[in-house]
């Protein structure tokens, strides 16, 4: 049976051998676009549903609330109001499609485990070979200070300090934070700045909206001569945006002031809810100014990985073919078409049923005085040994006629005479 290939998306070298990019021999779970410009997690809805519950409430707040306001302020006063909202939102959103496409400090993978160090005991003499010992764990210094290390059965390497491997992206990433279901991305060494400032600055939208909202019905109230609530009822679009900046803010500024006591102690998400600190030293920890120096003012490492580069096509390990010169006669058939598979009956047609049951009386007779033999027929040969004949439709038969063989109708004749006496 011949199978289309595939469409064949690799490049071709100058002597026309095709090669394949970094990011199409991916093995972790992440998805690119842009010919692996970008690099985000496995699932890429969250960020698109973030960036609904940023926009959307903000083009509300600028058609129904600062648009009115610049009425109610001088000329430039009140264009600022929505030149700020937008520029705000505009910044929120470019920091998160930076934190979910950029790439978090994935460690490259090891294409065969590392040397072990050590053999497993064997007495002498016993004729066995010393089986190789792979450590589980590795002690290292950092800081003066001793540190264990795993090993990573999935990367087949050793975990650098601080790094973890994350199960949905399916990578060991440096510094390991957190997976951000909101962004769609693992939150670690090179994208952590970039995930606290657009936390951060989601706070101070969520609190500029909430904040003009609360001016718009005090100016309703002083205009209109109006108490609070006729004010909030004759404009219904301040008060969703009220209690939705309201909540909104305790998520993210929770979120905020969270972050800045892990940046403040030098820890990660994922070693503050494991509690890796509470009875040692953060042997990371290098006093509060430093370690704020550490996130904001040192240069972002350059990513391990260039997802563009070329690289070799793996070799193709051709199928195992089962048996020799063997294809099954309904391959590329559908189900519906035979109606031999999954061991129906088959279904013949009316004409077939009629010359049937005009040429075979005997057939007739034979089912009706025995229908226990519905599996097989009992003969014999001439030594007397008993021979099995399997029951079959057109056993016998020539193509197009029912006429059933003369040995096969004696045969029947003889055991219908045995069962009658």
């Amino acid at each position: 049976m011949y199978v289309v290939p595939p469409p064949d998306n690799s490049d071709r070298t100058t002597d026309g051998t095709a090669v394949l990019r970094t990011y199409q021999r991916w093995k972790g779970n992440n998805v690119f676009i842009l010919r692996g410009r970008f690099m985000f997690g496995p699932d890429v809805r969250p960020v698109f549903l973030t960036m609904f519950l940023i926009v959307a409430p903000v083009v509300v707040f600028c058609i129904f609330i600062a648009r009115k306001l610049m009425d109610g302020f001088s000329h430039h006063l009140g264009i600022s109001i929505m030149v700020i909202a937008v520029v705000l939102t505009l910044f929120v959103v470019v920091l998160l499609v930076i934190t979910s496409g950029t790439d978090p400090g994935i460690i490259p993978r090891n294409a065969h485990p590392p040397e072990p160090e050590s053999y497993w005991n064997v007495e002498p003499g016993g004729g066995q070979t010393p089986q190789l010992r792979l450590p589980r764990t590795k002690d290292v210094t950092v800081n003066g200070v001793i540190v264990r290390i795993k090993y990573c059965d999935t990367c087949m390497l050793y975990r650098p300090p601080r790094c973890s491997h994350c199960s949905i992206c399916n990578n060991c990433v440096e510094r390991f934070d957190h997976h951000c279901p909101w962004v769609g991305q693992c939150i670690a060494l090179r994208n952590y700045r970039f995930f606290f400032l657009f936390v951060s600055s989601a706070t101070l939208l969520c609190m500029y909206v909430f904040a003009f909202c609360w001016v718009f019905i005090r100016k309703t109230m002083d205009s209109e001569n109006k108490s609070i609530w006729k004010a909030l009822t004759h404009n219904p679009a301040s008060i969703v945006l009220i209690i939705y900046s309201f909540i909104s803010v305790w998520f993210v500024g929770g979120l905020t002031v969270f972050h800045l006591y892990l940046i403040g102690t030098n820890q990660t998400t994922y070693e503050n809810f494991r509690s890796h600190y509470d009875e040692r030293e953060n042997v990371h920890n290098r006093g509060v100014f430093e370690n704020f120096k550490q996130v904001f003012c040192i240069s972002i490492p350059p990513s391990r990985h260039n997802f563009r580069a070329m690289v070799e096509r793996e070799p193709v390990i051709p199928p195992r073919v089962v048996g020799s010169n063997f294809a099954s006669p309904n391959i590329g058939k559908p189900m519906g078409d035979d109606n031999t598979v999954m061991g129906r009956k088959p279904i013949w047609d009316e004409d077939e049923e009629q010359l049937s049951n005009a040429d075979g009386p005997q057939d007739a007779e034979f089912a009706e005085v025995s229908p226990n033999l519905s599996g097989t027929v009992h003969g014999e040969d001439r030594e007397g040994r008993g021979i099995l004949y399997p029951r079959r439709s057109s056993w016998g038969r020539r193509s197009g006629s029912w006429d059933m063989p003369p040995e096969v109708i004696g045969d029947s004749n003889r055991i219908i005479a045995v069962n009658v006496q």
